[in-house]
């Protein structure tokens, strides 16, 4: 009688943990992000600022959510200024991102990722996985079913192997270099 009810205490805790699907973020936009809508495919979200020396992986965010979103891929840009590096608003922020770089995947509002005024979904990435931001520009690529699939640093250029790699793997496709750098 105790192992039974020890297994279902794991199948019902099971149930209701939180994966990643049951997070919402403000958009840039208006409105919200629900990445719910995302469920069933892969999904990388990464903290963005616009003052850091590695604004220039927006451009190659762009470049992957352009290779692989009609495949399933959605990145998700969250602008952060919990290194004091984010421009002031969010307006601002969209300017900026918009005339230098084109960027047109989903972005939500100037978002805390870290620290006791973390957003939920950080506070859960971190909970489950021991991850949390170090810097901007940090990648967190989450599958199909919500789960952290792999977190990745700022170092870690958005196109590179080891991102494209699990990307395609989760997409199910055959792995080729569709996207070089």
């Amino acid at each position: 009688m105790k192992i039974f009810l020890f297994v279902i205490s794991l199948c019902v805790g099971a149930a209701t943990m939180p994966h990643a699907s049951q997070f919402v973020f403000k958009s840039a936009d208006g409105g919200v992000i629900n990445l719910e809508d995302f469920k069933g495919k892969p999904l990388l979200v990464v903290n963005t600022a616009s003052r850091c020396g590695f604004t220039g992986q927006l451009e190659t965010l762009q470049k992957l959510f352009d290779t692989y979103y009609s495949d399933g891929l959605t990145v998700l840009a969250v602008p952060s200024n919990d290194f004091n590096q984010e421009l002031s608003s969010v307006e601002a922020v969209k300017e900026f991102c918009t005339i230098n770089y084109n960027l047109t995947l989903p972005m939500t509002e100037i978002t805390s990722v870290r620290g006791k005024n973390a957003h939920p979904f950080f506070r859960w990435v971190k909970e489950t996985t021991g991850f949390s931001p170090k810097w901007n520009f940090n990648k967190i690529l989450i599958g199909p079913s919500g789960e952290v699939v792999q977190t990745y640093g700022s170092l870690t250029r958005p196109t590179s192997g080891a991102i494209t790699s699990e990307i395609e793997k989760l997409l199910q496709l055959e792995l080729t270099d569709q996207v070089s750098g």
